[in-house]
């Protein structure tokens, strides 16, 4: 897993040369930006303004007291260099030694709005990019051998940086090398792997080529911000937009999925009910060539352009027209091309939506009804509430919609699925936490001058008062803590997982352009202003939500998460809120007898003993820094890795002879695996808990909330 991500990294990023004297001698010759026809990038005229602006909300807003100063300067020099090459592949020793004055200087320069010697630094790296691919290029025709034995070092994060021409050239070489065997060992052919290595590399020089000083003042921000806490963040006026978008789950344009495909900006799929669906036009794998607007605009050939670019064209306001040019799907770039029309509307992003199911657990007599909740985010359409529509989208609006469909599937208990889950809106994590609690504190925050104060639920009523569990992982953060950490407080549920990613702190946003001296837009700053301690004193800062009950982990917990991020945080404590346990903790009086049942089933439940065989398989990779380039010890390798994967998965099926004949061993499938063994396991521990009630007051009968119905609506069941 850590090979492939960090593999990944390398395909996304950018491959310099540099001509060096030998490799015994740090002097090397960098060729000058007139050795390429890359067009050297600069400042724009108002990004000194930007930087003026981040300097000042920094020094006065951030939490932490700023001393803009030679320490500070170090780290974002180093995290800018990071931010251009983190694996330490491309840029050389003497690249980062002639702009190493940074380091005590870029301080200063901050002070003045200087970006000249940012912009010099990003385009030495960008002239190296197109050295680099030509090289590669060059590679791919030479040929490999692949019955030697050798080593490809493709995490190379803490290595020394490259001083030497012979040095680079070998790296570069191992590293085609392998991207070549991996593709070979896939079963593609001589004539695939080089199509499909040279459109890879190309499409890196196209994407280098497209780069604005826009970008190179957003990298540069980020690591400056980056330097002080890990999410204070830089939004370019375009990263705005998607910010919205994300926020609300909708935007305004056609509904199409797109991603870029060598010159070509191809659809992915068609949204479901959005306008591009409901013209019926648009397919999944058409190229588009051109987009024009409304019938008169001038059709504007987009074949070359950044994805951002031609998607920023094919937005636009709800109930206008845009003309697509279109290679249709299965056709050559020779076909005849078509023009499509389609109206603009609102789409909705319902993939971040919350959803239900329901899954029944035999227990006893009568199965147990579980409803789930899956919450993948915290959004609110911010502009639509202020534009007073009373129909408008929040995390909080859709939970209650589905928890009074569940209730009325007479549901047993509910599982809030939090996992995946890295926030989103502070006000929709409160009043999540308010239709599980009648009235109180659901978190104090703490402000950059100290000052504490609770917010409380805001609404008086309560949506569900029954059986509860929050399922949890390392990714689940910030307004997920805040959440989980309120229902743990309050014993008002049972917390199951993981333990979470550690995010204890707030972020507000302010708008650039308000302070603009300009028309031109500016974008946002995201920055730390706050620190968020949950009811009972305690900060989720680093040592995240610890669950009542964890469940086996895939990776090491010390090295996740916040704790494992540059500048973040420390832990801290403060006095606890006042406030009162909810009025029914019987779950939670529970949690002995669940957790003994859980921890029994771990011994011999087959999905509970995939998950910790599977985490130990995982861990023992995410160790490896090196693959062999020996072909029949790569092969091997892959062989054996598949065998042991192949081994769990069968082993988990001999349960279940319908799912034996057919166990797919690709990330995505032991993925989903992991997370339905996982869901499975903690409406398990929840059904566990109301036997145990039961158990105790025979005459109450399965609990649940008071609301039985003999309606029958169909409900998606999760078996």
């Amino acid at each position: 897993m850590r090979q492939a991500k960090l593999l990944k990294i390398l395909t996304k990023s950018f491959w310099l040369i540099i001509l060096c004297v030998s490799a015994s001698t740090l002097l090397c010759i960098v060729p000058a930006s007139g050795d390429t026809h890359i067009t050297a990038l600069s400042p724009s005229k108002g990004q000194p303004r930007i930087v003026k602006l981040l300097n000042y909300f920094v020094q006065r807003h951030h939490y932490r007291k700023v001393k803009l100063n030679d320490e500070l300067a170090a780290h974002i020099f180093d995290r800018y260099l990071k931010s251009l090459d983190p694996n330490r592949s491309f840029l050389y020793a003497t690249d980062v030694q002639k702009f190493s004055h940074l380091r005590s200087r870029l301080d200063d320069q901050l002070r003045r709005a200087q970006l000249a010697d940012v912009f010099s630094l990003f385009n030495v790296y960008r002239n190296r990019v197109e050295n680099r691919v030509e090289h590669a290029l060059r590679l791919l025709d030479s040929g490999f051998n692949f019955d030697i034995d050798e080593r490809y070092q493709f995490d190379r994060r803490d290595a020394p940086w490259i001083i030497s021409t012979p040095a680079m050239d070998e790296l570069w070489r191992q590293r085609v090398k392998n991207d070549y065997l991996s593709l070979k060992i896939s079963g593609k052919t001589s004539d695939e792997i080089t199509k499909t290595l040279s459109d890879r590399y190309r499409q890196i020089k196209r994407r280098v080529h497209q780069f604005t000083n826009q970008d190179v003042l957003a990298i540069f921000a980020n690591a400056y911000l980056a330097s002080i806490d890990p999410h204070s963040r830089y939004l370019s006026p375009r990263a705005r937009d998607n910010f919205k978008i994300r926020m609300s789950l909708s935007l305004e344009g056609i509904g199409a999925v797109l991603r870029s495909d060598s010159d070509y900006t191809r659809v992915l799929r068609v949204v479901p009910g959005g306008a591009a669906d409901i013209a019926g036009d648009l397919k999944a794998g058409d190229r588009i060539i051109g987009v024009g607007q409304a019938e008169d605009e001038p059709m504007v050939d987009v074949i070359g352009w950044r994805l951002d670019d031609v998607v920023a064209l094919i937005r636009g306001p709800k109930d206008t027209l845009v003309r697509l040019e279109l290679i249709p799907t299965g056709k050559g770039p020779d076909a005849n091309s078509k023009i499509i029309r389609i109206t603009r509307d609102k789409i909705k992003l319902e993939e971040q939506a919350a959803k239900m199911s329901i899954i029944e657990i035999k227990r006893l007599e009568q199965p147990v009804r579980i409803g789930v909740i899956q919450i993948p985010t915290f959004y609110i359409d911010f502009e639509g509430r202020s534009q007073g529509d009373s129909d408008y989208r929040s995390t909080t609006r859709d939970t209650r919609k589905l928890i009074d469909a569940l209730k009325f599937s007479n549901v047993d208990g509910l599982v809030i699925d939090l996992r995946g889950n890295g926030g989103g809106a502070l006000t929709e994590a409160i009043s999540l936490s308010g239709l599980f609690i009648t009235s109180g504190p659901i978190i104090q925050i703490r402000d950059a001058r100290g000052r504490i104060r609770p917010r409380n639920d805001p609404d008086k009523g309560i949506a569900y008062n029954g059986p509860l569990a929050v399922l949890v992982d390392r990714e689940s953060a910030s307004a997920s803590e805040i959440f989980a950490g309120a229902i743990q407080d309050y014993r008002r549920g049972l917390i199951i997982g993981e333990p979470t990613f550690g995010k204890g702190t707030v972020q507000n946003l302010i708008d650039l352009d308000r302070y603009s001296e300009d028309d031109s837009p500016v974008g946002q700053l995201k920055i730390t202003t706050a620190q968020f301690f949950r009811i009972d004193g305690n900060s989720t800062q680093h040592r995240g939500i610890v669950p009542d009950i964890v469940l086996p982990m895939t990776v090491d917990s010390e090295t996740q998460g916040e704790r494992g991020l540059n500048h973040a945080l420390p832990w801290a404590k403060i006095a606890a809120a006042k406030f009162q346990h909810f009025s029914d903790a019987s779950v939670v009086n529970e949690l002995l007898s669940a957790k003994t049942a859980h921890e029994a089933r771990l011994a011999i439940h087959p999905g509970l003993l995939f998950l910790r065989r599977n985490a130990a398989l995982d861990r023992r990779i995410e160790k490896q820094k090196s693959v062999s380039l020996l072909e029949l010890a790569r092969r091997n390798d892959k062989q054996r890795r598949d065998a042991e994967r192949q081994s769990l998965l069968s082993d988990l099926y001999k349960t279940d002879p319908a799912n034996e004949q057919d166990t797919d061993t690709s990330s995505l499938e032991v993925s989903n695996t992991i997370r339905t063994i996982i869901l499975n396991e903690t409406t398990r521990i929840l059904a566990d808990a109301l036997i145990s009630i039961k158990t105790a007051n025979p005459m109450t009968g399965i609990v649940s909330d008071g609301t039985r119905s003999t309606g029958n609506t169909q409900i998606p069941v999760t078996q």
